[in-house]
């Protein structure tokens, strides 16, 4: 059961399992013995040589345990995680994770974990094995219904942790594997008798590993069992003799990959060596932009790509940013092996930052369109590529302002898509030193500055917020910079917002708008400074210009097919209907905002936006379903930083929503349905909000016993928001 000290996961608890793409063949010992190493072991790692199957059966073990996890079942991926200081992040995000806060990632993990009864299945650590045992190490300690079961090819060396070797494939089950995906790339495939002994003795020389398996499933398109064999042993001496001591199953791996590399042809092998550049998955443009040269034109990569598909060197996936290509890691890391040899790494890398910061450029740009739903997915598929580019950028001291471009550049993914406190680690990490290439203040420096400031404002740390801006605005000044004046102006007086001082908010938000104006600055930024000029003066009771600017900024929005902006224009519109008494158009208002917010996973948006929507369904005389808001948004807070920004202003809904609710349901049970409220998961919250009266039908608050089924009428003249504009 979730405890209501536990932030609200942003997926269902179910869990993050991948459905299967084809069937699990053979393994049954293997599941019960790991089945029963579950039952009494906290930690289990599956060892064994790359391709040996490892991911397939945990993840087999882990779908057949789920109902035995009340929290879930949870997947890690951290094969394309590199940098030490993101492994944490990626366990959040695996979890489902948004933290605004300042607090260390793996104090939220372990806050999260706490009181919770889950599984956690990590898979390709084996290049963070001592960081991940270390973190692994305390998450276990604080959180005792946490059990982690592990792929990779070494134990992770904690006490307690049950290490469980994984042997090839039996005879029997290796030969069903191969020809079951030899059928399914080629369904002509049908062996013969003579084929069948052929293909026993094929899955014999390749020791039944699984990886090599496909790979050789994926030869038999266009050639028969007899001839695979025939290949694999006129190279099998010469592929194997370079690993002198190696395990017969390590040289077999080693056989089948070297083997697959010696059957393609050299356009082929260069783009495989080329690929392995990636981190995780990525698209045909991409591999065309990085890959191509006088040595691969363009045109060819398409049908390269095709081949190394029929091939199982590349593995096809359909995702919310469209069709991404990947590599097995295995096959990745013999790649850029390859690459290292060619001596052509560095340029490689080069090339992909190019292209990634290119791509985030694009993406800035369109984030002010109809498009910005496709662009946060967008960026949210590239995001292993775009770090392994950020990491490219900060390498070498003469890049740091590419560094600081690129983490800039994504502003709008940290702010706007619950990043914060990534956005953070990069732009801290870009401007820690200054670099020797261009001007200390160059432009790339003063948005990295604005974009911290803004984050950090986010975040509740108002001291680095406002060195940060401080420091902006003074070096545009000095190096004639009018943009980034009015993005550190603009930013200053966000924060003076967030801090109570609405005079001040005014006169920076509107000078902002100004200096945006004389720059010839229109994009989202602008939009919510407008926005947040009118917050400004609604909270100071002018309600009417509130209401004009902020129709201004949402039909703006509008003819652009913005939404992200447009969703606080929306709350502010809210807040004004219902200080006119209008509360069925500020539901309309809320409603919408709700969903926008939650599409782009804006958790600040969206708890300002339940917050007022708790206010409006006392209003509306539901104040057993606004105490079930109010507790679902007391949850959120913990998870967006600093409650309420400790802000009046801000506050006021809630205070106001608290004491009506509390007076119509008494103590007891207005603390029943806020514990319901803190008690449903995000996806079940945003849905209970969006149906809105209709959810009366339900009857879903639990009340103490002894209690009415229904609540007392309002007192007269609840039907209109009495909110008084000194107190918001």
């Amino acid at each position: 059961m979730r405890r209501p000290d536990d932030s609200l996961p942003a997926t269902p608890v179910s869990g993050n399992l991948p459905s299967e793409l084809n069937g699990f063949v053979g393994r049954g010992p293997e599941l019960a013995e790991l089945e029963r190493l579950l039952a009494g072991a906290r930690l289990v790692t599956v060892t064994g040589v790359g391709g040996v199957g490892k991911s397939r059966l945990v993840l087999a073990a882990a779908r057949r345990a789920q109902e035995r996890y009340c929290d879930g079942v949870w997947l890690a991926e951290l094969s394309a995680v590199r940098d030490p200081a993101l492994l944490e992040l990626a366990l959040a995000e695996a979890l489902g994770l948004t933290d605004h806060t300042v607090r260390p990632p793996r104090t939220v993990l372990a806050e999260h974990l706490a009181g919770r009864e889950l599984l956690l299945v990590l898979d390709g650590f084996e290049q963070l094995v001592e960081e991940c045992a270390e973190l692994l190490l305390e998450l276990l300690r604080r959180a005792p219904g946490l059990r982690v079961l592990a792929a990779g090819r070494r134990p992770l060396a904690l006490a307690g942790e049950q290490s469980f070797p994984l042997a090839p494939l039996e005879t029997a089950d290796a030969v069903t594997l191969l020809t079951e995906r030899a059928a399914a790339a080629d369904p002509a495939f049908a062996p013969t008798r003579a084929d069948r002994a052929v293909v026993a003795e094929l899955c014999a020389r390749l020791d039944g590993i699984p990886l090599a398996l496909e790979l050789a499933a994926g030869r038999l398109r266009a050639l028969s069992p007899a001839q695979v064999l025939a290949r694999l042993e006129d190279r099998f001496a010469l592929l194997t003799g370079g690993a002198r001591g190696a395990l017969p199953r390590h040289r077999a791996l080693r056989t089948a990959i070297g083997w697959s590399h010696e059957l393609c042809t050299p356009g082929e092998r260069l783009l495989w060596a080329r690929l392995s550049v990636f981190a995780g998955r990525f698209d045909l443009d991409a591999a065309e932009y990085v890959c191509a040269g006088p040595d691969l034109p363009v045109e060819s990569v398409l049908d390269l790509v095709g081949e190394l598909l029929g091939q199982s060197l590349l593995v096809r996936e359909e995702t919310p940013a469209g069709v991404r290509y990947r590599m097995l890691e295995t096959v990745r890391m013999y790649g850029a092996g390859w690459l290292e040899s060619l001596g052509d790494a560095a340029r490689l890398r080069q090339r992909h930052r190019d292209w990634y910061t290119g791509l985030a450029t694009w993406c800035e740009l369109d984030w002010f369109s109809s498009r910005q739903h496709e662009v946060a997915a967008l960026v949210e598929a590239e995001l292993p590529n775009l770090r392994l580019a950020l990491e490219c950028c900060l390498e070498d001291p003469e890049e740091i302002h590419l560094g600081q471009y690129l983490a800039g550049t994504l502003w709008f993914y940290w702010a706007g898509c619950g990043r914060l406190t990534e956005g953070r680690l990069w732009l801290d990490r870009s401007l820690e030193p200054v670099g020797r290439a261009g001007p200390q203040y160059g432009s790339a420096r003063l948005k990295a500055l604005w974009v911290l400031g803004y984050v950090a404002a986010l975040q509740g740390d108002t001291v680095a917020s406002m060195s940060a801006l401080h420091e902006c605005r003074d070096a545009a000044a000095l190096s004639g910079n009018p943009v980034a004046t009015a993005y550190a102006v603009h930013r200053l007086g966000c924060l003076a917002l967030l801090s109570d001082d609405m005079v001040r908010a005014g006169e920076l938000l509107g000078a902002a708008l100004t200096h945006y104006r004389e720059a010839g600055e229109l994009n989202s930024n602008v939009l919510m400074c407008q926005v947040e000029l009118a917050m400004s003066m609604a909270f100071q009771g002018d309600a009417a210009g509130a209401r004009a600017l902020c129709e201004e900024a949402r039909e703006i929005c509008e003819d652009r097919g913005e939404r992200w902006a447009k969703a606080y224009a929306l709350f502010v519109l809210a807040y004004a209907a219902l200080d006119a008494g209008g509360a069925a158009e500020a539901r309309r208002l809320l409603t919408e905002c709700v969903a926008i917010n939650h599409a782009f996973h804006d958790l600040l948006g969206l708890v300002l936006a339940l917050e007022l929507l708790a206010l409006v369904t006392v209003t509306d005389g539901e104040p057993a379903e606004a105490a079930v808001l109010q507790g679902a948004a007391e949850q959120l807070w913990d998870s967006v930083g600093l409650r309420l920004f400790g802000s009046a202003y801000f506050n006021a809904p809630r205070l106001m929503c608290q004491e009506r609710a509390g007076e119509l349901l008494g103590a007891e049970r207005y603390e029943a349905a806020a514990r319901h409220g803190r008690d449903l998961t995000l996806e079940a919250l945003v849905e209970r909000a969006l149906r809105g009266p209709e959810r009366r039908a339900e009857g879903g608050v639990p009340r103490p016993r002894g209690t009415a089924e229904s609540p007392p009428p309002p007192p007269k003249g609840s039907g209109r928001a009495s909110v008084e504009t000194n107190s918001l």
